[in-house]
């Protein structure tokens, strides 16, 4: 089985990240990578890295303090805001159901038509139960579709 760590690995790293690799090394660690896959491997990588990172450090562009500050505060407060409107989103949720029961109960107390067609649906409520009863696993079914998608997807949007 090949090893895959070497105890000599952090000191070749280490002398590479530093910019001593290979000429201002112990030749005992030089002589160790020569030999070692592993340490090898690490100095070509570590060495191919560390080049890559310097040709890439002129092209950096590095946003001034002051927009990077201005920035951090501008998202900060818009956290803030979402924050501060969720508990009022939720009074308004729940105003806007007791609004639209109101206007259901008032609406079914006052319309004659309304009434009429109620008594009609409670005629076919004892079928409508029989069929249900035939058909328990297709109704929990639906039943469990029709309180846990709404469910599912208020979950999905909330971590958004």
């Amino acid at each position: 089985m090949k090893p895959v760590e070497c105890e000599f690995e952090p000191e070749v790293l280490c002398a590479v990240v530093q910019r001593r690799w290979p000429e201002r090394v112990d030749p005992r660690l030089r002589v160790h990578a020569a030999e070692c896959a592993i340490c090898a491997d690490v100095a070509a990588v570590a060495g191919a890295i560390d080049e890559a990172s310097d040709e890439m450090r002129p092209s950096i562009a590095v946003p001034p303090a002051g927009r990077v500050w201005w920035l951090a505060r501008m998202r900060a407060r818009r956290e803030a805001a979402e924050a501060a409107g969720r508990p009022i989103t939720a009074a308004q949720g729940i105003a806007l159901a007791v609004a639209v029961g109101l206007l259901g109960a008032c609406f079914g107390a006052t319309c004659a038509w309304f009434q009429s067609a109620l008594k009609s649906f409670a005629a076919l409520l004892p079928a409508a139960a029989a069929l249900a009863a035939q058909h328990a696993a297709l109704t929990a079914a639906m039943a469990a579709v029709l309180f846990l998608a709404p469910t599912a997807v208020y979950l999905a949007i909330r971590r958004l």
